[in-house]
């Protein structure tokens, strides 16, 4: 028997986990190895952000694999209907969230560094849907804004954003996305906690 087989059995005879699997379920991947059709629009490698700085050093947008490919889901299902997606953010390594923490210190809308956010565990993306076009659908607001009308709550609107807003909501949450309150954008994939916070460079 293979010496690390029996390391293996070994292991597992004394309860002890197996050793972790770089490509397995929990690993980080490119979003477009995974579905290439996705669009990109990486705010945070632009000055094109409420920071107004670079703040990426790549136009990359990482998640969990299992997460990567329920996002391949929603894709799929958007396609049918002549839509897709657009990802604004995705996975942010921790040195960067202290960045926007220094900029926007509330935790309605910027995680709190010292406890790390669902991004810093590649358990979250930000996003909006896209025509056959490659043209966003018209949203309660643009991206990162920090007002009321970001909201899931916000009603003054009209009834065409209001049904945009509820389709990407819609179609997110049946593919394992769940939402939050104060931005129309934002989704976390279930089980992010299972997640560590991570500082890994993109």
């Amino acid at each position: 028997m293979p010496l690390r087989a029996a390391l293996l059995l070994l292991l597992l005879a004394a309860g002890c986990a197996a050793p972790p699997v770089q490509n397995g379920r929990a690993a980080i991947v490119d979003i477009l190895s995974v579905e290439p059709s996705i669009v990109l629009d990486i705010r945070y490698a632009t000055a094109n952000n409420f920071t107004g700085q670079v703040l990426y050093p790549a136009a990359k947008a990482k998640l969990r694999r299992e997460a990567a490919e329920s996002l391949a889901a929603v894709q799929r299902e958007l396609k049918m209907m002549g839509l897709g997606l657009k990802v604004y953010d995705a996975y942010r390594p921790l040195a960067i969230q202290w960045k926007l923490w220094e900029v926007v210190s509330n935790p309605s809308y910027v995680a709190d560094p010292r406890k790390g956010s669902r991004h810093n565990r590649g358990a979250a993306v930000d996003l909006t849907i896209v025509d056959s076009l490659g043209a966003e659908l018209e949203m309660p607001t643009p991206y990162d804004d920090f007002t009321e009308k970001a909201s899931q709550s916000y009603e003054e609107l009209p009834e065409r954003v209001k049904r945009n807003r509820a389709l990407l909501r819609d179609v997110m949450e049946r593919h394992g996305f769940l939402r939050i309150q104060s931005e129309w954008w934002h989704f976390d994939f279930h089980g992010w906690e299972q997640f560590p916070v991570m500082d890994e460079p993109l």
